[in-house]
Formats: C-alpha cells, structure tokens, sequence
C-alpha cells in the first residue's frame, strides 16, 4: 500500500518503468521512520507481479509477508524472501546480541557476489541502510555499481545522504521521500489509533510535532511520552509569551534532552511558519512567531542543535539547557541576540 506522503515519489517510479527508464541502481532518501523500505517494497511488488501488483497472487502475497527489518533473531549476512532472486543487504546482530552499527565490507562482498550471477529472470538487491556502509564497504559496492549485471536492479536506502561517498552518489539516481504536513497524512494518522481516543489528539498539531513523519508521530503516541511530550511543549510556548514561567521548570527535571529536542521542534516549525508566512495549528507559537524576528528564530535554532551535540559530553545539561531557555524566554522581545555560555565556548 502506498502511503499518502509516499504519492510523488511513487507517481516518479511509476513513470521510471511506464517509460522504461529505470535505472540499475536508485537511491531513495528520507528522514528516519518516513517508510523508505515500505516505498521500496511496493516497488518490488510492481515490478515482479505479473499483473502490476495485484495483491492476490501468490508472488504478492509471499512479498508482502516479507518484513527484513522483523523477525531476525541470529546474525545474518543476507535475508532471501521469498523470491529467490531477491536479496537483502543490513547491519547483523553480533555476538553480543545487540544490532552492530555498520555495515561491513565482507557484507558488501557477499551482497555483490551473488548479484554477479547471470539470471534469467529480474534480480533485486536492497541495501538498508547504505549510510550505514563503512568506507571499505562502501568501496566495495563501487565495482557493481559501476558495471551492473543485466537484468538487475540495486536498491539503496538512506537517511543521511550526506554519509554517502560522492561516487556512490553519482552512480545512483534519487528519489526523495519529503515531511509531510498534509490532511491526508493527519487523516491517516488518525486511522491508526483507536477511534475511542481520536478526539483526545490535534493531528495536524501532531505531524507537527514529529517534524511531518507520521511513523514517529506514532512511536510518541506510546506510553505516556506524548502526555509528557505536550505538557514540556505548552510550558516552552507559556515561557516564551510569559517569561516569569521560567520559574516552573520542575517537569523539566531528568527530562533536558528531551526538553531540548522538544524545543528543537518547536523552533523548526516555526521557521517553516515564518517561511511559508501561514499560520499553523499550534495557536500559541503563531502568537510567539508574530512577535520574534526571523533571524532570531535561526539562532537560537543553531544554539538548541549545539546543545543537543552537547548533550553526548560531560557537560552540565541542566545547566546548558537553563541558559538555552533564559533566550527562549524573552526571545519575543529580543533587541539583540545574546551569546548563551558555555554554548559559545564549545
């Protein structure tokens, strides 16, 4: 099924293959949990059904069941589905039991030697996530990229382009998976919750919130971290237009990381906002976005990321994330943008 938010880059790879202009090799990019590998599944199935991914037959219905990223409980180095021409390349559990952080070049290799073999019918390599490649394994891929099988096409997914070696860039073309902010998406996301909680929640403020990515809106939605997540959100926005609340940060205890990136968010919609010069669905940051200078916003936005960097130091975070809200709370009536310590000396 595609996704709502997945239409454009879907009606591109329609095209690619109405026109047969698939290339062997395409990259797809996009933010962590926007469904990059859903987006390539649904590729996969259009392309090996017989009858254009009808969903019925048994090829459809064995793809479907196909799920690379569930169900590996021991290391692997390629997971085969169901059609036996399809292949996929990851990062593997280690010895330890716990997911490794790259992707290694004997992987690579592996991936690549089976792709070498001449096949009658279309074969298919996937590589999720190819930022995860190290150098040597991304050298590796190099050969086949450069000097593809017939009948094949490789895959690779990424969240992070910018981890990418050129070389491997330019040897791929790209299909981008965007935010999004639409009501299609708000009403998707509303159809996967239960209905007897729906009127409990905005969703367009909750696409918002999760920076246009409705599978992160849901991972919040579990436990009580979205109630945590609101309750840290209205104190931000209640000391921006009211900045003796600053004096109420109590719920901020143990929770400075969170309170940073929930502060990050807050920021990046409103530079959207300001940008897009419309009003959003959070009525409190449209009245801190009236009052608060554009190049303000972008400051004080550098200095939440650098906080955020901070956080994996030993640097006081109570202390980093006091400074960064002594701004926030008078950045509706900012003259002079400050330089916030300790942010400024690293």
């Amino acid at each position: 099924m595609i996704l709502p938010w997945q239409k454009s880059a879907s009606d591109k790879l329609d095209k690619m293959i109405q026109q047969n202009h698939l290339p062997h090799a395409l990259l797809i990019t996009g933010v962590d949990r926007i469904g990059k590998l859903n987006l390539t599944q649904n590729l996969i199935q259009k392309l090996l059904c017989r009858d254009s991914s009808c969903g019925k037959c048994e090829l459809c219905q064995s793809l479907q069941k196909d799920h690379p990223e569930e169900g590996i409980g021991h290391s692997v180095l390629i997971r085969r589905s169901h059609y036996p021409n399809l292949i996929y390349c990851r990062t593997e559990l280690n010895d330890s039991g716990f997911m490794s952080k790259e992707i290694r070049v004997d992987q690579i290799r592996a991936f690549c030697e089976v792709l070498s073999k001449t096949a009658e019918s279309l074969q298919i390599g996937v590589i999720f996530y190819a930022d995860q490649m190290n150098n040597n394994a991304a050298n590796s891929l190099l050969k086949t990229l450069e000097e593809p099988r017939k009948n094949t096409l490789i895959v690779l997914l990424a969240h992070n382009i910018n981890l990418l070696p050129k070389t491997i860039l330019s040897r791929c073309q790209t299909i981008h998976i965007n935010p999004t902010y639409d009501q299609e998406s708000a009403d998707w996301l509303s159809k996967q919750i239960t209905e007897n909680t729906r009127d409990d929640f905005d969703f367009m403020q909750l696409l918002e919130s999760s920076l246009g990515v409705p599978y992160k809106a849901l991972d919040d939605l579990k436990g009580d971290y979205f109630i945590k997540y609101q309750s840290w959100q209205n104190l931000l926005l209640d000391i921006a237009l009211s900045p003796t609340k600053i004096s109420n940060t109590d719920i901020f205890s143990d929770n400075e990381l969170e309170v940073l990136k929930c502060l990050q968010r807050l920021l990046n919609e409103a530079i959207k906002i300001k940008v897009l010069d419309h009003d959003g669905a959070n009525l409190e940051l449209n009245r801190v976005i009236e009052k608060t200078s554009y190049s303000h916003l972008f400051k004080l936005l550098d200095d939440t990321n650098c906080a955020i960097s901070m956080s994996q130091t030993t640097v006081n975070i109570k202390l980093l994330l006091d400074n960064v809200l002594v701004v926030w709370s008078h950045i509706t009536n900012l003259k002079k943008y400050p330089a916030i310590t300790n942010i400024q000396e690293y």
